[in-house]
């Protein structure tokens, strides 16, 4: 192993860390194994490799994977089509004869030829069909793959530190989950979420962190919510609290809850959410 891949990953500036997490982060760059993590929406599993580039001075590759994707669309692009303008119209500077002028990476592809140990963030898996998951992950495990077009091998320049996020919206197959390791990152507690804030807002008033939290909470346990608001909306929310001149913080407590449009995206949910607050202030 080179240098970089013995450097551990300590936490970044703006992501809070426990120690469960930060071990399994470790031990998995140690072993050269993809971490699987899953988790409802909003608990920073994409964060976490963004946090990783940051701590480890690493670059970061995002494969954002879609329902319809195919693995071929990962690893490289063949552009047929402009290949085919260039020998129809014989005005580019490349030469048409050669099929690798016109052969472009996908993100899998830029992460094995990087001059640099990268991490390779691939992102919300469980959109994908089974077959890409597990032909990805044979990729991953060889570290290299085939150019059909022109009969030539990618070899990985650097072995990346791979991060794989999942919202747990489809099972993800047997095989496919025996070759990475997994974490499973909770959604936090009132506690780590003051920590969380105290991050972003290093000088907030105690009383605004914990009237807010407190109502972020009580505002989650709402039945029939179908987008509960997550850590990113609770930061929003209170960076709309402070840039209010009238809001108290007091105010919270006795339910009134400006800006229920910063929690809530869906309008069912603010529908709901608004309508149980205006019911909590007759009290």
């Amino acid at each position: 192993m080179n240098q970089e891949s013995n450097s551990e990953f300590q936490g970044a500036k703006k992501y809070v860390l426990d120690q469960e997490l930060a071990s399994i982060v470790n031990i998995s760059m140690k072993l050269e194994m993809p971490l699987l993590l899953k988790g409802e929406p909003g608990t920073g599993k994409t964060m976490l490799a963004h946090a990783i580039t940051e701590n480890l001075n690493m670059p970061l590759i995002v494969l954002n994977v879609k329902s319809s994707m195919k693995l071929v669309e990962a690893l490289y692009q063949y552009d047929t089509l402009t290949r085919l303008n260039d020998s129809r119209f014989g005005d580019s500077k490349r030469d048409v004869s050669n099929i690798d002028e016109y052969i472009k990476m996908g993100k899998i592809g830029q992460a094995f030829c990087a001059d640099k140990k990268t991490v390779l963030l691939i992102d919300e898996i469980d959109k994908a069909d089974t077959d890409f998951q597990d032909d990805m992950l044979d990729v991953l495990d060889q570290m290299q793959f085939d150019i059909i077009e022109t009969d030539k091998t990618v070899k990985a320049k650097h072995r990346p530190v791979i991060i794989i996020t999942s919202n747990a919206k489809k099972d993800l197959s047997d095989p496919f989950l025996g070759r990475c390791n997994f974490h499973h990152i909770a959604f936090p507690d009132p506690k780590m979420m003051r920590k969380i804030i105290n991050v972003h807002f290093e000088d907030i008033d105690s009383k605004l962190a914990k009237n807010a939290i407190d109502a972020f909470y009580s505002m989650r346990e709402i039945d029939s919510i179908e987008k509960k608001p997550a850590t990113r909306e609770l930061i929003n929310w209170i960076r709309a609290l402070n840039a209010d001149p009238d809001f108290r913080a007091k105010d919270l407590v006795k339910g009134k809850l400006p800006f229920l449009g910063v929690l809530f995206k869906k309008s069912p949910d603010y529908e709901r959410a608004n309508n149980i607050a205006s019911r909590r202030r007759m009290f």
